[in-house]
């Protein structure tokens, strides 16, 4: 009997595993498109993207693979940091949600500018390799400035 329950102990608990390898797997490929767009590297960014790929953006507009590329192979804007934190991955067979906040840094039209984002991406499984179909940005509200202290 405790051979068995252990058994099923193991079981319960490597069944719970699978989603561990695509996790890292996604995560990575989301690094490395943060590292793509903070480079201007629109090369490798085409690789991680589908051909359909679609942004709607903190204003609510929709641009498209082309569009974005463009944006940045023209390092406009320039982003002197572009990163993920935060994230939560939803498996659904080979598509997959993260939803987390990115954090930007640089410069548009020569002036400097920092945010935050709540974003929504969806990826997707074509031929051992995950893409970015879509992603969806909500910008975050600045933090409060620190209270004046009175001496």
């Amino acid at each position: 009997m405790r051979t068995l329950m252990t058994t099923l102990l193991i079981g319960a608990a490597l069944a719970g595993t699978p989603t561990a390898a695509p996790t890292a797997a996604l995560l990575q490929a989301e690094a490395a498109a943060c590292k793509a767009f903070e480079d201007g590297d629109a090369a490798a960014l085409r690789t991680m993207l589908t051909p359909d790929f679609t942004l709607v953006d903190s204003h609510g507009n929709v641009t498209g693979l082309e569009q974005n590329l463009a944006e940045v192979a023209a390092r406009e804007p320039h982003y002197d940091e572009f990163r993920n934190d935060g994230q939560h991955v939803r498996m659904y067979g080979d598509t997959a949600l993260i939803v987390g906040v990115t954090h930007i840094r640089g410069k548009a039209g020569g002036e400097a500018f920092a945010a935050d984002f709540r974003y929504t991406d969806t990826w997707i499984l074509r031929d051992g390799r995950w893409l970015l179909a879509a992603s969806h940005a909500s910008r975050l509200p600045d933090p409060p400035a620190p209270a004046a202290t009175t001496p």
